[in-house]
């Protein structure tokens, strides 16, 4: 009888000693899923950085360099979502023009509350010292298609060069009657965007990196003249037909804002086409969401 008393003890003892250490092994876990569960939760409260490009050529050859990829769409446009140095960036195909871009830029910020948006791709020369791979960083940007004409009547023909500016933003009136809407509206690149994009230029070796201001609108200009009038009343040193509707709806959500775009031809100095510059110009964008993500606070 003592014996078994013996045993049923050392059998007990032997159970306790099992189950305190299975205990120990759960808590472990439990602290380990708890953990991997924070950092989670961590990474995805980070605001994404979002990356526009109009076309396949301007976005997708960013997309290929990001980790963990999923894609979502709203509408035609898509979204690839994924991380670059573990921080959260999504590349957004915005489509061409001034409204499909001004519409992706809306559905992305309401989507995916970004701490920031680039707006890249190519664009046709404005600025006759600017050559194509030459990249232009948008201290500023302007909508070169919001204008308006002079008063003329039948058989008095047209005069696109007394055509005046109209800001579209100046006040609640008529932006055709109302005397302060005839300026020109431009907006301005994110400072820190900035600093980020000129800290990493040096990397750039296909053409030079360079301050300026990005002319958008729903028109391809191919007249020399027309082109040296916005050039010389504007200050455009480029053009194409998006960064500008989307810096105007990220500064109505008050998102930091930085236009890139690449020179892929220009015909103030005979600068023929050449499409790898859309590849060029998003291995610069690359090195410079990097350098961005570097600035940013890590909690």
């Amino acid at each position: 009888m003592q014996t078994t008393k013996k045993q049923t003890k050392r059998l007990f003892e032997k159970f306790a000693s099992i189950t305190f250490v299975i205990v120990l092994l759960l808590l472990a876990a439990v602290g380990c899923s708890s953990s991997e569960e924070n950092k989670t939760k961590q990474e995805s409260s980070k605001r994404p950085i979002i990356v526009q490009g109009p076309m396949p050529i301007e976005a997708e050859k960013f997309a290929d360099k990001l980790e963990n990829v999923k894609e979502e769409k709203s509408g035609i446009y898509e979204f690839y979502i994924g991380t670059i140095n573990n921080y959260p960036v999504i590349v957004s195909k915005t489509s061409k023009g001034m409204e499909n871009t001004a519409a992706a830029t809306a559905v992305a910020i309401e989507r995916y509350n970004p701490i920031a948006i680039i707006n890249q791709g190519t664009s046709g020369g404005h600025d006759p010292k600017l050559h194509v791979f030459d990249i232009v960083l948008g201290k500023r940007s302007v909508n070169i298609g919001s204008l308006k004409t002079g008063n003329r009547g039948e058989n008095e023909g047209i005069a696109p060069t007394e055509w005046i500016p109209m800001d579209l933003m100046a006040s609640e009136g008529s932006a055709g009657e109302d005397p302060d809407a005839e300026n020109i509206r431009y907006y301005k690149g994110d400072k820190d965007l900035l600093e980020a994009a000129n800290a990493v230029k040096d990397k750039y070796t296909k053409g030079k990196v360079v301050e300026g201001t990005i002319g958008s609108a729903d028109v391809w200009n191919n007249e020399v003249d027309r082109i040296k009038w916005f050039h010389n009343k504007y200050g455009t040193s480029v053009e194409e037909m998006e960064t500008a509707s989307a810096a105007q709806i990220s500064k109505a959500y008050d998102i930091p804002f930085l236009g890139i775009r690449i020179l892929s031809n220009n015909k103030t100095n005979g600068g023929e086409y050449n499409p790898d510059t859309a590849t060029a110009n998003q291995k610069y964008v690359y090195e410079v969401v990097k350098k961005y993500i570097s600035t940013l606070p890590t909690k």
